[in-house]
């Protein structure tokens, strides 16, 4: 056998399969529409309890309720963001870029273990294609019955199962994007509007959006997206090396393939234990040959897996011909315990580490969220001015956003300079998860300012309020001007 390559990441290149890394890239695309055989097994059940998970999320939240509002609600119009017990506004988008950056660190992690998990499970384009297929076979049938139906004439029964497939792929559609809108607009409320059709224009444009993007991309795209418009295909080579887990056809035991009678001695007829029955390619949602090397096609779904382990145990030869392996497993023939030992590599550790770090500091930021926050705001039309008796007074703005679902009562105080007095009542009552706003005036005895003419003082706002009995406070910089 050839030497196995050395390279740590997966060639772009094509690779010939006895290189011992059987991993290439395909950039024709010359297929007509797939039609994807049903399949059973583990990795099929797994796909499918991810299935069952993702959508019940997906479609339950909305209907969640949390202290008598909407469990998970963005609402862009009061720019408030609800998520159980937190409540984020506009200045909290800081936490979203972190989720964004732990949501890159998740999946380089996973990638560089093994491979493209989230394609295969959680992807929700790989999702509802799954959805949308099974309501493809329970109205048109498996694969060969598709495929004959799809090149028959349209006669009646042809005419009423696509009849009855759009009806059940245009309503899921419309349901997902009722249900995606509803994350942005109370789906209570949206039930009421929907009964008397009395969406606003966006929310039509959404539903209608969403659901038409999920019928499209699910019922018809489907591989195209994985193949030509997904980014993510195109920088798994630089994530993954030889010793990412991967689904792998183990060409030094199938080869050389070739049919044969069950009762047969592969051996004495000088073939591997691959019968070329291609039902690994006729279960492969896009299309691929896993027998030609690991593609950047490949969802990682396992399908393959499935349909080739029934194929072993029915010609009574061991599984895994297709199986989770690394290009170092397969080209050096390592054991399970050797491949994962070898899986926890440098840039795994790199990964895993850095995710640990950013979310121990997305926690402790939310942790130490003070309840509210504050905005002192300098009076622009008169930055000081000189009373009748001399006393110099300077007025604020003070602005000051309740983060809880409880109203508050805020205090202000002020210091930074001797004999600084505040004129306005400084207790500010703001409702629930609302901005209060208060009109600060401030002076200083004339006694006083005289020592600090011309100069723009540095002062001190202290506000105070109680959050869950403890007392929190929030101190802001600003200035005091005294003119000359």
């Amino acid at each position: 056998m050839q030497k196995p390559a050395t390279s740590k990441i997966i060639p772009i290149q094509p690779v010939p399969l006895d290189a011992g890394t059987g991993i290439v890239f395909s950039l024709n695309d010359e297929q007509g529409k797939i039609y994807p055989r049903t399949v059973s097994g583990f990795f099929t059940r797994l796909r499918w309890v991810m299935v069952w998970v993702t959508q019940l999320v997906f479609y339950g939240l909305p209907w969640l309720q949390w202290n008598g509002r909407q469990a998970v609600l963005f609402d862009l119009a009061g720019s408030r963001f609800f998520i159980f017990g937190l409540v984020l506004h506009p200045q909290d988008l800081i936490y979203l870029a972190v989720l964004l950056v732990l949501a890159a660190l998740t999946l380089f992690f996973f990638t560089a273990v093994a491979g493209r998990l989230w394609c295969g499970y959680a992807c929700p384009q790989t999702v509802y294609t799954e959805i949308f297929l099974w309501l493809e076979r329970l109205t048109e049938g498996d694969r060969l019955a598709r495929m004959r139906l799809d090149a028959g004439p349209w006669r009646a029964e042809k005419i009423v199962r696509k009849s009855a497939k759009q009806v059940l792929w245009i309503g899921l559609g419309l349901f997902t994007g009722f249900s995606f809108v509803g994350y942005f607009t109370p789906i209570l409320d949206l039930v009421q509007q929907l009964l008397t059709l009395s969406f606003s224009p966006w929310e039509w444009f959404w539903v209608l959006f969403y659901g038409l993007a999920t019928y499209g991309n699910a019922g018809y795209l489907r591989e195209q997206i994985c193949k030509h418009m997904c980014p993510y295909a195109r920088i798994q080579s630089a994530l993954t090396d030889m010793d990412s887990m991967v689904i792998a056809y183990d060409a030094g035991r199938g080869e050389a393939r070739g049919s044969r009678a069950r009762a047969a001695d592969p051996k004495a007829l000088g073939l591997g234990d691959c019968i070329d029955c291609t039902l690994c390619v006729q279960v492969c949602p896009t299309g691929i040959d896993i027998r030609n090397g690991l593609q950047n096609e490949c969802i990682a779904c396992a399908a393959c897996i499935d349909v080739c382990d029934e194929v072993m145990l029915k010609m009574n030869y061991p599984t895994g011909l297709i199986r989770y392996s690394s290009g170092k497993g397969i080209a050096d023939k390592l054991t399970a315990r050797q491949m994962v030992k070898r899986v926890w590599r440098p840039r795994v550790w790199l990964y895993g580490v850095l995710f640990l770090l950013v979310v121990s500091l997305f926690v402790g930021g939310l942790s130490t969220r003070k309840g509210f926050a504050v905005d002192i705001i300098k009076d622009r039309g008169s930055m000081a001015r000189e009373l009748g008796n001399g006393d110099i007074e300077n007025i604020y703005r003070l602005k000051v956003m309740n983060t809880t679902e409880r109203a508050q009562t805020y205090s202000a105080s002020v210091q930074g300079l001797p004999g600084l007095t505040l004129v306005t009542d400084p207790v500010l009552q703001v409702p629930a998860t609302g901005i209060g706003a208060l009109t600060i005036r401030l002076t200083l005895a004339a006694d006083t300012a005289q020592a600090y003419r011309g100069k723009a003082n540095p002062i001190s706002f202290r506000v105070e309020a109680k959050n869950q009995g403890k007392l929190v406070a929030i101190e802001e910089k600003s200035t005091f001007i005294i003119p000359r």
